[in-house]
């Protein structure tokens, strides 16, 4: 199958691409490398530097001609976002509109869009998060990728188009950013193997849902046959709070230096886990490896 996957030298995508060529895909790469590194693209796959806005996205798609096009490219800073939600509203949901558009006018059977779980859903009033919940973003950032889930069931309805959203929960894994906007496995990782102290935000006992990447690199691999037309969350179930990742990353790394805690951060969700029922009777998807395991993985990577 050719498969076009946009953002495919970023943590995710790249680890999306290797998963697609060990099933035997043709698998070609756009990615700007704003945030993506070109040592993460596998070997085997076609890497094009280019951004989705560019004019040259236009021959690309038109000399491949894609089956399926997976859109993972994005701005994927919450903090961006509220700080300029012109520029993360044009990335993501006019980024989605076009790269939407193109597969269509190119002959793409299906599009497999990267949402998220955490921010779609906004202020979450039960418990796992169902993907029947009140859609109602309280950032720039989750109300931007809604709108790419709304190009694409645009699409659908005017050209056809054939689509699978899936919702992630927080991805941690080989090959994520310890620096900057990185997730708190990432940046309790760097910052242990390096000695250094971690600082927990409030009391640590906040709950978030953790899906390690290779698990979310197989959602996409299932969703190239199943799944049409829905939205799909892809988590764990269940919330693993700050205190527990710090301890698995004391013991993983042997790193015996406290952590300190400072203030809570503002506007954070305290609790926020998904509901996967739908991933499980839908694409046949469940996560295996469990938390413990991927912190072993991830420290590993790293050392």
């Amino acid at each position: 199958m050719r498969i076009l996957l946009t953002g495919g030298a970023g943590f995710i995508g790249s680890h999306i691409a290797e998963a697609y060529l060990a099933a035997g895909h043709d698998v070609l790469i756009v990615d700007n490398l704003a945030t993506g590194r070109r040592s993460n693209v596998p070997a085997g796959a076609t890497l094009h530097e280019v951004d989705i806005h560019s004019r040259e996205v236009e021959r690309i798609f038109a000399d491949f001609r894609p089956e399926i096009v997976n859109h993972h490219a994005a701005q994927a800073s919450v903090k961006v976002s509220t700080g300029d939600p012109v520029h993360d509203l044009e990335v993501n949901g006019g980024g989605t509109a076009r790269i939407g558009l193109l597969a269509a006018q190119n002959g793409a059977r299906k599009v497999i869009y990267a949402s998220s779980g955490g921010t779609v859903y906004g202020e979450p009033t039960e418990l796992p998060v169902p993907e029947s919940h009140t859609l109602a973003p309280v950032s720039p950032y989750g109300l931007s990728k809604l709108i790419g889930e709304q190009y694409l069931q645009l699409w659908h309805r005017t050209h056809g188009l054939d689509y699978t959203v899936l919702r992630y929960s927080n991805a941690f894994g080989p090959r994520q950013d310890p620096h900057g906007e990185a997730g708190v496995v990432a940046i309790f990782t760097g910052l242990m193997l390096n000695k250094q102290q971690c600082t927990i935000d409030g009391d640590g006992e906040q709950k978030k849902d953790y899906c390690y990447v290779g698990d979310i690199a197989r959602a996409n691999v299932l969703a190239l046959e199943t799944g049409s037309g829905a939205a799909l969350n892809i988590g764990t179930g269940q919330g693993t709070t700050v205190n527990q990742i710090f301890a698995a990353l004391h013991e993983a790394t042997g790193n015996a230096i406290p952590a300190r805690n400072g203030p809570p951060r503002p506007g954070d969700v305290r609790n926020f886990w998904l509901d996967i029922r739908a991933a499980k009777d839908v694409l046949g998807w469940s996560p295996e490896v469990s938390f413990d395991e991927g912190i072993r993985r991830t420290v590993a990577s790293y050392a």
